[in-house]
């Protein structure tokens, strides 16, 4: 038997990580700026991260959730105090996909409604419900196609406001930046207004945080920049550290009944010693006051930069597009400079790194940018 080939991937394997740095089969070093996806968020194998792990696992891999599990109600008073959310609860599953789908069937129940609005440009997952508010019809199959989802452009308040007075919707759901579309941004003003108009129509607002929560923007969550409180908000990605986890955070107007949700595997021992370690690093050595200082360096070594369209983000969620003729750039970054960077499409570089990224690195991503943009 052989893989299911779905991955393009780079002929390249990592064995040996440490902090931004990681190492391939044969040896070679590689400055990681992208970050597993931005899930590695405060870096590869952290001596607090590994320790609480591998203290965990020597006690006890996994139980269900059929018993208590003390962990979670750390992971939960943790995540609550840093993230500014301490009264919501608190759901732990797998992944940002399946947070999703679950933020969403509470919208359904709680509203009794069915609809639910996304934006263009959206990605919220593979699975069945998540793809369905996913803007990319090369991954919703007819099997996932509904007309219980509407599409409008992203930062159309106008569009919103129309959708929303019909009062047939659920939901909102709104990615605090657009990650796969590559780094997209909606305003803090549209974010205020709709949430003033999930408000009016009796509408959840759903704030997915999946790619750019945990500190990534320079606050907890990118929505947050707006001032605003989501009903409901879905984590993933970088709340654990590459220990699969997700999360939602549920308003305490939407009540909880037993069986409303479930799962096998959420919010497992091993998952929540990981997530917590990971709080406490962001906590302790201050990321995400340091996520947005080293985001406005970066911001202002690309100021004026002649090989680029456009530079956009927030924090260390940051998108590079390039001119044209410079498609290929992010092949020879790695190929010819060893650094790692996400990407989306052919002329968005997309910088995920870790949050704990040292200046000296950074410098060292700039001053390879020069060297094969000059």
């Amino acid at each position: 038997m052989d893989l299911f080939n779905v991955y393009k991937r780079w002929d390249i394997e990592p064995v040996r990580g440490s902090g931004s740095r990681l190492w391939d089969a044969a040896g070679q070093e590689y400055l990681d700026l992208y970050g597993g996806h931005a899930v590695i968020s405060i870096g590869h194998s952290h001596p607090h991260y590994v320790k609480a792990i591998s203290e965990q696992i020597a006690r006890l891999g996994f139980y269900s959730n059929a018993v208590q599990n003390g962990l979670q109600d750390t992971l939960a008073q943790k995540l609550g105090a840093i993230s500014g959310y301490p009264d919501y609860h608190l759901f732990l599953c797998n992944s940002g996909a399946e947070a999703n789908e679950n933020a969403l069937k509470l919208a359904s129940f709680h509203t009794g409604r069915s609809q639910v609005l996304a934006f263009s440009g959206a990605f919220h997952g593979r699975t069945g419900g998540a793809v369905s508010v996913t803007d990319n019809p090369k991954i919703r199959s007819p099997f996932n196609a509904t007309d219980k989802v509407t599409f409008v452009p992203l930062g159309d308040l106008e569009a919103a406001q129309k959708e929303l007075a019909t009062r047939a919707y659920a939901a909102v759901i709104i990615e605090g930046i657009q990650g796969v579309a590559g780094i997209r941004l909606p305003s803090d003003a549209f974010l205020k207004e709709l949430r003033t108009l999930c408000d009016r129509t009796g509408t959840l607002l759903v704030a997915d945080e999946i790619q750019s929560g945990c500190g990534r923007t320079g606050k907890f969550f990118a929505h947050q920049h707006a001032g605003i409180q989501a009903h409901l908000v879905t984590m993933a990605k970088g709340l654990a550290g590459g220990i699969p986890i997700g999360a939602v955070l549920i308003s305490p107007e939407i009540q909880a009944s037993y069986g409303l949700l479930g799962t096998t595997f959420g919010g497992n021992h091993i998952a929540c010693a990981a997530a917590i370690a990971v709080l406490d690093v962001i906590e302790k050595e201050n990321l995400v006051e340091h996520a947005e200082k080293l985001g406005e360096w970066f911001r202002q070594q690309f100021q004026g930069d002649p090989a680029l369209v456009e530079y956009r983000g927030r924090g260390l969620m940051i998108g590079l597009e390039i001119k044209p003729e410079l498609v290929g750039l992010r092949d020879r970054l790695l190929k010819e400079k060893h650094i790692f960077t996400g990407a989306s499409g052919e002329r968005v570089i997309r910088l995920l790194p870790a949050l704990n990224l040292p200046e000296e690195d950074a410098q060292t991503f700039v001053q390879a940018w020069k060297d094969l943009t000059k």
